[in-house]
């Protein structure tokens, strides 16, 4: 999609401050004062459907106006970049079907648990929680278990995409030929992934910086969030791995992508040395949620 800008829209330093702020306080994305282009450029088409002069209009409009939730949302679509496809990172996924699935079946069989939760957070248009499922229904080991797959994003658009699930030529740079042939029908528009795999998933609307929301999700046994926490700054990133971390069982596990760390961010996972990867563990607690 490209956006126009008008010469008359121009976006002061101190619009700049508070929509980047509003937009920070809402959502977490970050904004240097040396991306200002960026914003001005991409907000200016809601400026111009929106029949408003300034950004500072634009702002009391994000601030007061009744339809402000719905721009809210709108905007995320604009301010979020959805880069995926399928199978993306293969040594993580190799280390999850080769080595963490394996670890909790045998933690939780020890119990009686033949349940399974994975969390895809910022699932962008669905093909991560979509692979998981692939993953998951490859393994026979698990047949007969209760696997729930959610996947969460903030733009409503992209979750369209999603539950759609049709996908087009730039989502299958990663995906073997005899995968297509699995896991998808072919159809006009591109394939369809197949009703097996999609009964695996759900998808719902979900900013990472809504608590109540968050809370509501309940306990998780695995995340998947990759090239997501790279728009958030110390701070944000510092809030949604907390939030991560009380959402995990004890012994649960935090899949990022691979130009993310914790470093500096949390101290309350371990980084652990697979044979295929690295990959952050919510330590195992005396009392609490076990996986």
């Amino acid at each position: 999609m490209k956006f126009f800008q008008s010469n008359s829209l121009a976006m002061s330093d101190e619009d700049f401050r508070l929509l980047r702020d509003f937009i920070y306080g809402h959502c977490g994305i970050s904004f240097e004062l040396d991306s200002k282009y960026i914003l001005e450029k991409r907000l200016s088409r809601r400026l111009t459907e929106l029949n408003l002069k300034t950004y500072n209009d634009y702002y009391h409009y994000l601030r007061f106006n009744r339809c402000k939730d719905q721009e809210l949302m709108d905007i995320m679509d604009i301010l979020t970049t959805n880069e995926t496809y399928f199978f993306r990172e293969s040594f993580q996924l190799k280390a999850f079907t080769d080595e963490i699935i394996p670890e909790i079946i045998k933690a939780k069989s020890v119990r009686g648990n033949r349940t399974l939760r994975i969390w895809s957070a910022g699932c962008s248009t669905g093909e991560e929680p979509y692979t998981i499922a692939m993953l998951i229904q490859s393994l026979p080991e698990l047949f007969g278990w209760k696997v729930e797959i959610i996947g969460t994003d903030i733009s409503q658009r992209v979750l369209q995409h999603a539950r759609r699930a049709i996908y087009g030529t730039s989502s299958f740079r990663a995906t073997a030929e005899k995968d297509l042939n699995l896991y998808f029908n072919r159809q006009e528009g591109g394939h369809k992934v197949k009703d097996s795999i999609r009964e695996l998933v759900t998808f719902s609307h979900l900013n990472l910086f809504d608590t109540n929301k968050l809370a509501m999700l309940g306990k998780v046994d695995l995340i998947f969030c990759r090239n997501v926490i790279i728009y958030f700054d110390s701070a944000a990133k510092k809030r949604v791995i907390e939030s991560f971390n009380a959402a995990l069982y004890d012994g649960g596990f935090l899949l990022l992508g691979h130009s993310e760390s914790l470093m500096n961010i949390s101290t309350s996972f371990t980084l652990r040395h697979f044979k295929n990867d690295m990959i952050y563990q919510k330590p195992l607690a005396k009392t609490g949620g076990r996986l």
